[in-house]
């Protein structure tokens, strides 16, 4: 690992600060100058306008709420720690109406602490065996965007009351927000008809969010925490790559898509980072003889299908690695 991690750093020493943070800072200003675009093609009566309208404010929210906050609760964003708590604030609590303390608790310090070892940061979260494949895979994401705030006010009992009284003040502002501008800006009539498509463009992509947090953990090698690999073998074993897809690049980020592997061996660096240095890592994983996980999104569809109850339903089996923990 220290091998790698020093081919890495010179990557980072010798790129700029537009590589280094400017490219992705550049995307989400370009989906907040995309807002009111989006929001004035809902006022038309004509199915192309208005559907365009619901597929930009829907693109646009899941680069601010996934990308933004997923950079944000790493402080991949900027170098200041300082600024880094308040983009951290914006995105995922004004975003995304999540908590930063916990979203930071459960993300960074346990799945990232923790990836794959059983009873930590196994992914089990993602798992709801009451529900049978079709409904888990396909109707329940529609649910996201309601479930998320719900999950964040429980957890609130977990903060303390500061932390807690500025995550409700951001989340309503967010909501409001929002519900505001589809009543005055887009010219909605109706409260219900404003929620419904606040409820439309904020699970528009709830699909493919949901798969991809579980298609690139869950199926593949599992530890106990008192048998752990080390850290390198712990996450080229554990973490898995898709394939690039512009959508999915550009409002999820490349880090959660095509370069998951160097996010978890380097959780600090942004999505352009992550896709620079992708081509040092896999060439080093694969010269030490080590897994360097890769498939498409289609075939692991079709493997959580075929195998939901072993995957989703059932305790994973925990692997043992003989001879290098």
């Amino acid at each position: 690992m220290t091998e790698l991690s020093e081919l890495v750093q010179k990557v980072v020493k010798s790129s700029s600060w537009w590589e280094r943070h400017g490219v992705d800072i550049s995307i989400l200003a370009c989906s907040f100058l995309l807002l009111p675009a989006g929001f004035l093609c809902l006022r038309s009566a004509q199915a192309i306008p208005f559907l365009l309208g619901v597929l930009t404010l829907g693109v646009v929210h899941h680069t601010l709420t996934v990308k933004g906050s997923h950079l944000a609760s790493h402080n991949a964003l900027t170098e200041s720690k300082s600024w880094g708590k308040v983009w951290a604030v914006f995105f995922i609590e004004l975003c995304s109406a999540f908590t930063v303390e916990q979203a930071t608790y459960n993300h960074v310090k346990i799945h990232h602490g923790y990836t794959n070892i059983i009873g930590l940061g196994d992914s089990s979260t993602w798992k709801l065996p009451f529900l049978n494949r079709y409904i888990y895979m396909f109707i329940a994401p529609l649910a996201v965007p309601i479930l998320t705030p719900l999950v964040a006010l429980d957890l609130l009992r977990n903060v303390e009351w500061k932390a807690a009284l500025r995550t409700l003040c951001c989340m309503f502002l967010g909501f409001y927000c929002h519900y505001w501008l589809l009543l005055h800006v887009s010219g909605f009539q109706s409260p219900w008809s404003a929620l419904l498509c606040m409820l439309l463009t904020r699970s528009l992509l709830a699909h493919p969010y949901i798969h991809v947090n579980i298609f690139q953990h869950i199926g593949l090698p599992m530890f106990s925490a008192e048998r752990k690999p080390k850290r390198i073998h712990l996450m080229s074993l554990g973490v898995l790559n898709l394939p690039r897809n512009a959508l999915l690049d550009w409002s999820f980020g490349h880090s959660l898509i095509s370069c998951h592997v160097e996010h978890h061996l380097f959780p600090s660096l942004s999505d352009n980072m992550c896709l620079k240095i992708k081509p040092i890592v896999s060439q080093y994983l694969k010269q030490k003889k080590l897994p360097y996980n890769e498939d498409t999104y289609s075939s692991r569809l079709w493997l959580f299908l075929q195998k939901y109850e072993e995957l989703m339903v059932h305790a994973p089996p925990i692997t043992e690695l003989v001879g290098i923990q």
